[in-house]
């Protein structure tokens, strides 16, 4: 009988020391979340954590002030065209290579507004900016001028 009560007593001393232990480390081991989901408002933290660190917009070049005097051909060129035609990107033929502009040159200034005005290539109409006719014709000007 001596083995039994021994017994009996041992089995409630580890149930006893389960039940602390469980109390001890289960506080412990719950998550306090402070992470970035929780704060983004319920959130799955996977959608959290592959945002992107920056988005990138393209977006049209300003027009003038209205009423105001179109801008010069160097002007345009340098805010909407110089972008592809300084370093050739995109296939644009750059503005110091005379070579590659003297079979469009040849072909008229008309050819190069209409070029420009409806888009060539990897090149939007206008060069992607809202430019009046004026402007287009500045900015072909002043592109001859610098390729003859």
């Amino acid at each position: 009988m001596a083995e039994q009560h021994s017994s009996k007593s041992i089995m409630w001393a580890v149930i006893g020391i389960a039940i602390v232990l469980i109390a001890i480390v289960y506080p412990l081991t719950v998550k306090q979340s402070t992470s970035a989901a929780d704060a983004a408002g319920g959130n799955d933290e996977a959608d959290v954590r592959i945002q992107p660190v920056a988005k990138f917009e393209l977006a049209k070049a300003a027009a003038p002030a209205a009423g105001g005097a179109p801008r010069d051909g160097a002007a345009i060129y340098n805010a909407v065209c110089g972008a592809c035609h300084n370093t050739g990107a995109a296939g644009a033929p750059k503005i110091d290579d005379k070579g590659a502009w003297a079979p469009r040159v040849a072909q008229g200034k008309d050819a190069l507004i209409k070029s420009l005005t409806n888009g060539k290539g990897a090149m939007p109409a206008k060069g992607g900016a809202d430019l009046s006719d004026v402007e287009i014709k500045n900015a072909v000007e002043y592109v001859m001028s610098k390729v003859k």
